[in-house]
């Protein structure tokens, strides 16, 4: 009898989290939106991790990129201006 209620039990609480876990997405409450407009000037380019703490992260704005390390302490701007190269195929990440 005990192993009964347990199983019912554990299956009303996975019921309940996907539950709210809907309503949390129906809600938009996942987080901020990404702005659909093609005429975005503020685009992530790559972004890679350097350790568990600090990842580097290429973004660029208008036709110019910048090298930034991002840590829990703060940013680092490494490098800024760069120019992307011609043939290269911006995907976002």
């Amino acid at each position: 009898m005990d192993i009964l209620r347990f199983a019912a039990a554990l299956v009303f609480v996975l019921a309940l989290m996907g539950l709210l876990a809907f309503a949390v997405r129906r809600l938009g409450l996942t987080g901020p939106s990404p702005v659909l407009s093609k005429n975005r000037r503020l685009r992530l380019i790559e972004a890679l991790p350097l350790d568990s703490r600090r990842r580097a992260v290429l973004i660029q704005r208008d036709q110019k990129q910048h090298l930034v390390i991002l840590g829990p302490t703060g940013e680092t701007v490494v490098e800024t201006n760069i120019t992307p190269p011609d043939d290269h195929v911006q995907t976002e990440t």
